[in-house]
């Protein structure tokens, strides 16, 4: 896949990521865990959800510099117009999706679709292979540099995130905002299905690197 392409599949990427958080959400069961301080911040301030999910990102760009110092690689710098294209979607999304849901069925369908679509956003960036938001690229980072299994530095972030988004939720609202099943739903599936995607959707080639399945035709 020539590189053109591999920023277009990112770009493509990042507008399903979005609009699967949008759905979760919208399924008032909670939010993705990655998402649920932006999603707080929100509620308690005069800034939208895709403006705070831009700030968060930001603080994580910090912590990516503060890692890697001299090291902080250039094509780094774009996850600054990326994550302002992934706040614009987000906002866009939660706009367009007029949803409320009444019934709990239609709420979990609709925060399974919404998982589903943000596992296809994550392993849509896996396969560009270009560029990854902030909030995994700095994971990604952390476990590098001490070498720590990716997995658990992920996990440990999503809890530390969702711990830290409802004690600001107790402590300005009284009540804990935007962390419910769903958000347990959104934390379990999602590596699941992106797997899915990325062992159907990609091939590894010669040298470890992701890319693009053809697809294939049966006479």
């Amino acid at each position: 896949m020539s590189t053109p392409k591999r920023y277009l599949l990112l770009i493509l990427a990042v507008m399903i990521q979005s609009a699967g958080i949008a759905l979760v959400v919208k399924s008032l069961l909670g939010t993705s865990p990655i998402s649920s301080l932006p999603y707080v911040l929100s509620l308690i301030s005069p800034f939208t959800f895709g403006q705070t999910t831009f700030a968060v990102n930001m603080v994580f760009v910090i912590f990516e510099l503060l890692m890697l110092r001299r090291d902080f690689p250039t094509v780094f710098w774009l996850q600054i117009p990326v994550t302002i294209l992934f706040g614009l979607c987000i906002d866009f999304f939660m706009r367009l999706f007029a949803i409320v849901p009444d019934f709990y069925s239609l709420q979990i369908a609709l925060c399974v679709l919404g998982t589903a679509l943000v596992a296809l956003g994550v392993a849509g960036q896996g396969i560009a292979d270009v560029l990854m938001l902030a909030g995994e690229g700095a994971v990604y980072i952390f476990a590098h540099k001490f070498h720590i299994d990716f997995g658990k530095v992920k996990v440990g972030n999503d809890i530390s995130l969702v711990v830290l988004a409802a004690i600001i939720s107790l402590l300005t609202m009284g009540t804990i905002e935007g962390i419910r099943e769903g958000t347990l739903i959104s934390a379990l599936l999602t590596g699941i299905i992106a797997r899915f995607y990325l062992r159907h959707l990609s091939r590894v080639d010669a040298h470890g690197r992701i890319y693009l399945a053809p697809h294939t035709h049966k006479s």
